[in-house]
């Protein structure tokens, strides 16, 4: 396994071991207030865990590309990564609506696990570089057919995402890294959030009128509404935490890292390094806040305020890992974390996948069989772990515990046997 950023890798391990715990409570309607999403502006902890990753995806373009090679083949790599991250986003949300002819129950199940299959194979799988792009493609253009070619199943498929939205991020901060130098950088970065901000609250709203942060009424909602009709997150329908407007201050998250990156790299020792990250990221998140009492903190706008504090709160953590770890050599404690740093994408990937399969396994209720039948998960959540505790809240935390303590076994096997998956 070659030499790695260790302090990186644990502030991706503890990212990635904050994300299966908040996507995977026992019960949604019984979760302690940290594990939720603001309900809408604020910040909570579970709101800094997709920034923080943006964020290193930023730090890991810079970490990986030590020579800035931007021939034909370095920018084959990034479009034929960014598609792949792109459709195993995709094929999340096309995972429930696959289905042919009169499949049902087991036959359907095990028809969506063979599609699994075949996408794993395709996107994980390290084979000759062309023609891992060549597949990509062709599963990229197949799924856009899908979607919006006419067919009843998949008209309504969500095509923004979180993965989807890593991808974005991905290719435009790896061209930047490529063809400009740190400040560029950070003008860019500057102008995104300053244009953003002036386009949320100074441009009136299409058909609406006045410029708002609201739910659903504000332009970044209508531009969600107007270019992917039918195609945007299920419970709103009409505007997408992922939309596409507020992906440009999602790019200065990612060049956040970038910046980051470049100063890790930089002749300067390690005490000098952690002092620089650790004053940015105070003053990121001086600056987050103040931008907060005019232009509020929201991760489902991802507001420039947003931007600043994450990016301030991902830059000081990270600051003082590198102090204790790589400056001054504290680093017993790491192992657990950097087993969950160095797959990411598997959990991604597949946290997603395996609760989709466990709902689709349909159980009669134990109790009144004349009840609609329950997926498995919920089956052994009701009857199997929630009887064990009094408090509901405490019940549905155990479950996301037990539930991150088997990707802790699957991804410690892989650890031992020196297996990283990357996309």
């Amino acid at each position: 396994m070659k030499s790695r950023l260790v302090s990186l890798d644990v502030l991706r391990g503890l990212t990635i071991m904050l994300m299966t715990v908040v996507n995977n409570p026992g019960d949604w309607g019984h979760v302690y207030a940290p594990l939720l999403h603001a309900e809408w502006h604020g910040c909570t902890p579970t709101d800094l865990v997709f920034p923080t990753f943006l964020f290193i995806v930023g730090v890991s373009v810079v970490l990986a590309s030590p020579n800035k090679d931007s021939g034909p083949a370095a920018l084959q790599k990034i479009v034929t990564r960014t598609l792949r991250i792109f459709c195993l986003g995709l094929f999340l949300s096309f995972w429930s609506k696959i289905n042919i002819g009169g499949t049902e129950g087991l036959a359907l199940l095990a028809l969506r696990l063979a599609f699994t299959l075949l996408i794993v194979i395709a996107l994980f799988s390290e084979y000759h570089p062309k023609r891992q792009f060549y597949v990509a493609l062709a599963v990229f253009v197949s799924m856009m057919i899908a979607a919006f070619g006419g067919f009843s199943d998949f008209e309504t498929v969500r095509i923004p995402g979180v993965l989807q939205r890593i991808a974005i991020v991905y290719l435009i901060i790896s061209l930047l890294y490529l063809h400009s130098g740190w400040q560029a950088q950070a003008l860019t970065g500057l102008l995104l959030l300053v244009g953003y901000w002036a386009i949320m609250t100074l441009i009136p709203v299409p058909e609406m009128g006045t410029p708002n942060l609201d739910k659903g009424t504000n332009i970044a909602a209508w531009l969600d509404n107007l270019l992917l009709p039918g195609h945007l997150w299920v419970t709103s329908k009409t505007w997408d935490p992922e939309g596409i407007l507020s992906t440009l201050p999602a790019i200065a998250t990612g060049i956040a890292g970038l910046l980051t990156g470049t100063l890790l790299r930089a002749n300067l020792s390690g005490t000098e390094k952690w002092r620089y990250l650790f004053v940015a990221g105070v003053l990121g998140i001086a600056a987050g806040l103040a931008w907060h009492v005019v232009f509020p903190m929201n991760k489902a706008l991802w507001t420039s305020s947003f931007v600043l504090y994450t990016a301030g709160m991902a830059l000081a953590v990270l600051a003082i890992l590198y102090f204790f770890i790589d400056v001054k050599g504290v680093n017993g404690w790491t192992k657990l974390f950097v087993i969950f740093g160095v797959n990411p994408m598997v959990v991604f990937f597949f946290s997603g996948i395996i609760p989709r399969v466990l709902s689709s396994i349909k159980v009669a209720h134990p109790l009144d069989p004349s009840q609609a039948a329950m997926g498995l998960q919920t089956f052994l959540y009701k009857f199997y772990l929630e009887p064990h505790f009094s408090d509901p809240k405490n019940a549905s935390l155990a479950y996301a515990l037990i539930y991150l303590s088997f990707w802790f076994l699957i991804l410690y096997i892989l650890f031992k046997r020196k297996l990283i998956f990357k996309v």
